[in-house]
């Protein structure tokens, strides 16, 4: 791994067979309701395992654990979530499942762009960007492409998706 790259790791498989029926549950109301309350479980297998192992990584789900610093609180955050690659970027999208509201990451984001995230186990420090127009665009149709559930996320609120980008932040 070149000091400009992130580690490619993730466990589990890309099952293709399984991949429609599981998109379309999470893309449904009670789906996304279920995932949300797994999401506390998953929380603690991640940190416990520092990002090696997700109760989602059995279908090869790419996550990361993102860690950043409370815009009210001035305490650090770790939020496990499912990101893209592009040679030496990340991307993320603040879907929140849809919910009305940004996800609370995000607005620490754009409050300080600083943060790190945990890969297979290693931290990396992190520059983050809000991207926008046809960049934004761009990544986000990548996210769709992926999970077509993002689509569905799209369409359950009024507010613009934010997407952002990581790069490894020397220290």
């Amino acid at each position: 791994m070149g000091t400009d790259t992130f580690p490619d790791s993730r466990w589990g498989h890309d099952r293709r067979l399984l991949k429609k029926p599981l998109n379309a549950f999470a893309s449904s109301r009670i789906g996304s309701w279920y995932l949300r309350k797994l999401m506390p479980v998953d929380r603690k297998l991640l940190a416990h395992s520092k990002g090696r192992w997700t109760i989602f990584g059995p279908m090869g789900v790419p996550l990361l654990l993102l860690t950043t610093t409370g815009r009210k609180t001035g305490q650090t955050r770790t939020t496990p979530l499912t990101y893209m690659r592009d040679e030496d970027r990340l991307f993320l999208v603040g879907s929140n499942f849809g919910r009305p509201d940004h996800p609370a990451w995000s607005e620490n984001l754009l409050a300080n762009r600083e943060a790190t995230v945990t890969i297979g186990g290693v931290e990396i420090p992190v520059n983050t960007t809000l991207l926008t127009g046809p960049e934004a665009e761009s990544v986000f149709e990548q996210f769709v492409e992926f999970n077509p559930t993002y689509s569905v996320y799209k369409t359950r609120t009024a507010r613009d998706l934010r997407v952002f980008a990581l790069e490894r932040r020397q220290i």
